[in-house]
């Protein structure tokens, strides 16, 4: 039997047109030792859609999971392979289907950063919001600077001020990893300028990092200043002096007190 026909589950052999479509995929070389991968999800994540369209047409289950319960789908968007994604979806994958670490197709369309993949399992009804907080589309964007796949999630009613334990907001993730474009989307769109991780406010994490566009930008939307840290610490005490944030928490800080000039 040729091998990209070929599989095991339960000790069964498997071949196109098997009648469950969610089957647990194990190597013929392997006895029963699971494998994390089939022919599906080789041709999923190096993008063959050629390959793909004639495993589909060979019978293979569109929903075809590893022992970790990833689908050739969550492989497609992890590789960006638009095309195949919406073969895939054609075909009636799976859209919000996880895997054993709760991730999602869309999650990992986020990680890739493919707007295309987002906007395809959205328009097929993903759901922008996470399974779980150990795997949520819009930090993961947020975090790696995806500016295009917050904004598809925003548009289909993503939460931009979800509040995770370990990871804080989106807009804390974005200024925890200094990306400027993400935290001014985040902002515009409505995103809580003082929401960050527990008491360790956005501006806190920019003060750190010495972030000083990052810094007028989130006090252009009210960022307060005088907010404290766990340790009752003001984000202009985390900042060095010789730091460009130190002077401009100072002009601010003049601001503030002269209060609004009057033509």
């Amino acid at each position: 039997m040729d091998d990209q026909q070929r599989g095991r589950s339960g000790g069964r052999t498997l071949r196109p047109g098997s009648a469950s479509d969610t089957i647990l995929f194990t190597s013929p070389l392997m006895g029963d030792v699971v494998s994390d991968w089939s022919p599906m999800h080789d041709a999923a994540i190096h993008g063959r859609l050629l390959s793909l369209r004639n495993l589909l047409s060979q019978g293979w289950p569109v929903n075809l999971i590893t022992a970790d319960q990833v689908s050739p789908l969550h492989e497609a968007c992890l590789g960006g392979h638009s095309s195949c994604v919406n073969l895939l979806l054609s075909h009636g994958a799976r859209v919000n289907c996880t895997t054993v670490d709760w991730h999602t197709p869309l999650y990992n369309a986020c990680v890739n950063g493919s707007r295309e993949c987002a906007d395809l399992l959205l328009r097929h009804g993903a759901s922008p919001h996470p399974v779980n907080d150990v795997a949520s589309p819009m930090h993961e964007a947020a975090k790696r600077g995806h500016l295009e796949c917050i904004e598809s999630l925003i548009t289909y009613g993503g939460d931009i001020d979800h509040n995770i334990n370990h990871l804080g907001t989106p807009l804390y993730q974005a200024c925890k990893h200094q990306h400027v474009d993400c935290a001014k989307r985040l902002l515009q769109s409505g995103a809580n300028v003082n929401l960050g991780k527990g008491l360790d406010s956005p501006l806190h994490v920019v003060a750190r990092g010495s972030n000083d566009k990052m810094a007028c930008l989130l006090i252009d939307f009210g960022a307060d200043m005088h907010a404290k840290d766990i340790d009752g610490k003001r984000p202009v005490d985390l900042v060095s002096p010789e730091s460009p944030v130190t002077q401009i928490f100072m002009e601010r800080e003049d601001l503030h007190a002269i209060g609004p000039v009057h033509p």
